[in-house]
């Protein structure tokens, strides 16, 4: 019998790039390596090309809301932008790992 699960791509890459960008919330420029990871690895299929975009996109809109939030910090509003953007960054890559562990695209 055929089994017509979806699995995990066999190459890892993705998945170590998720995880570098969580690290990235406590070790400054692990979400920098994640990020040249992705672009070098994309366009090697479609499956893993979705999971590379979202990663892609999820470094780009995180580093401006990062910026707005560093910048608006003298102000206290600074604070929670900065707090919502950790929050947002852990639940795309949550998203992005489940994703990846169950074989189907972002």
């Amino acid at each position: 019998m055929s089994n017509n699960l979806n699995q995990a791509p066999q190459d890892k890459t993705a998945l170590y790039v998720y995880f570098l960008y969580l690290a990235g919330l406590f070790i400054p420029f692990t979400g920098l390596i994640g990020l040249i990871m992705a672009y070098v690895n994309k366009g090697k299929d479609t499956l893993t090309d979705s999971y590379y975009q979202h990663q892609i996109s999820t470094f780009w809109w995180g580093l401006l809301w990062l910026v707005i939030g560093s910048v608006t910090a003298v102000f206290i509003i600074g604070y929670f932008i900065i707090l919502a953007w950790a929050i947002w960054m852990i639940i795309r890559c949550v998203k992005g790992i489940k994703a990846f562990n169950s074989g189907i695209a972002v």
